[in-house]
């Protein structure tokens, strides 16, 4: 199969790669530009920063811009953008002085690792690299040096980070009930925002998020929403907070009821939210520790969306899904339970909606080849899959390396030379 769910737009870049979409193809297109003209192009490769005697060029930033883009990040992406170049030859310094570096096989199953985080193999998410404008050089510096820089944190703290008993159990206590007992009641626009509409989308979104009057946002999710509840205003049953990504918690309880979600971008598309009421649950809800689902593909093609849907009315359970791909590519059917921070945001919004053996077939593969109809088969809590301690405390260590590799950058970007022409 040529296309699987993917990450672009999760909210993290990947924890990101989340959170992030925005238009590349244009930026694509103004860099080409760029660069067909020889005084365009001698632009491009001049410096923008120095970072402790290494160059950062007007081109790399161009190229991290897009690449931020097609990540769907948000916030100022030159910015940002300039930043992360900076942070990198910081990196850079700091790896050559410890004779670290990845190549070779190593730097291969990084770019493999971050692809697959996508859900594509390497060659397509190259492939559509490549049709953005980003060059697979950028992409491989990025990954480079970021993977070199993880395995070196973990050198050099590994062996000094310990975690005690008491925070695994304090940890696993936090599995349990916590903002679970709480539901909302949400209405949703879904703004369509394939690579030639994204600019046209933001704008739409941005007017949408100003709109705080609930009879309002209903009105434009009859208008422009392209989610199946336009036929009910945009309208969401009451659903516990605990069915949506953790990321999102404090972005719904942060709302007053009329107030709107900053846009959340998803593959594809751009949504947003509204909050109509919060309210207490008579039921206690243990937030999930993984979620069970499955997606069946479909070739997106006129007629998909009904043949979806067809298929979706005949099915009971999960299992029926088996025989529905009998005889066809292994990969045309993908089950699997993952922890809910590592759905993919579009994926996990579309099953909040869902309870067990409820189907969707919005949802269509980054680059629109596929159709996929979605199938939440169950949601485990923390008693069902078994609290591994180990995992918990690979967690909390992974947190505290994290913690020392911010300090360790904060302390070397300090005390490296950075200039600007």
């Amino acid at each position: 199969m040529t296309s699987h769910p993917s990450l672009f737009g999760h909210p993290s870049l990947f924890g990101a790669l989340r959170r992030r979409l925005s238009g590349l193809a244009i930026c694509g297109a103004l860099a080409l530009t760029a660069l067909a003209a020889p005084s365009a192009a001698q632009n491009l490769f001049s410096p923008v920063a120095t970072v402790g005697g290494r160059v950062v060029t007007n081109y790399e930033l161009q190229q991290r811009r897009m690449l931020l883009e097609l990540f769907r990040t948000p916030g100022d992406l030159d910015e940002l953008a300039l930043e992360q170049l900076i942070d990198e030859r910081v990196k850079q310094g700091a790896l050559q002085r410890a004779g670290l570096a990845l190549t070779g096989d190593g730097l291969e199953a990084a770019m493999t690792d971050f692809a697959q985080g996508a859900n594509l193999p390497l060659d397509q998410f190259l492939g559509i690299l490549a049709e953005t404008g980003v060059s697979e050089e950028s992409f491989r510096d990025y990954v480079s040096v970021n993977a070199a820089w993880r395995d070196y944190i973990r050198l050099r703290y590994g062996s000094s980070v310990t975690i005690s008993e008491a925070e695994i159990d304090r940890a696993l206590e936090g599995l349990g009930p916590d903002a679970s007992g709480i539901d909302l009641l949400l209405n949703e626009i879904i703004l369509p925002a394939p690579p030639d509409r994204v600019a046209e989308a933001q704008a739409v979104a941005e007017r949408i998020g100003q709109i705080r009057s609930i009879p309002e946002f209903e009105a434009a999710a009859r208008e422009v929403s392209a989610a199946q509840s336009r036929e009910r205003s945009g309208r969401l049953d009451w659903t516990p907070l605990s069915n949506y990504p953790a990321q999102l918690h404090p972005v719904f309880l942060g709302l007053e009821p009329g107030e709107v979600t900053p846009p959340l971008n998803v593959t594809n598309g751009i949504v947003l939210f509204q909050l109509r009421a919060v309210r207490e649950s008579a039921v206690s809800r243990p937030a999930p520790a993984e979620i069970d689902y499955a997606i069946f593909t479909l070739p997106n093609t006129e007629g998909s969306l009904t043949e979806a849907a067809t298929i979706a009315a005949g099915l009971d359970t999960c299992d029926d899904l088996y025989g529905t791909a009998y005889g066809l590519p292994e990969d045309r059917l993908i089950r699997e339970s993952r922890a809910p921070g590592a759905i993919p945001q579009d994926i996990a919004l579309e099953l909040a909606r869902l309870d067990a053996d409820e189907t969707s077939v919005r949802l269509t593969s980054a680059d629109g080849a596929w159709r996929y109809l979605l199938m939440l088969c169950a949601r485990l809590p923390a008693e069902s899959v078994g609290a591994d301690r180990d995992a918990v405390e690979s967690r909390l260590r992974s947190e505290q390396l994290a913690g020392l590799a911010d300090a360790l950058l904060a302390d070397l970007k300090a005390a490296t030379p950075i200039t600007f022409p």
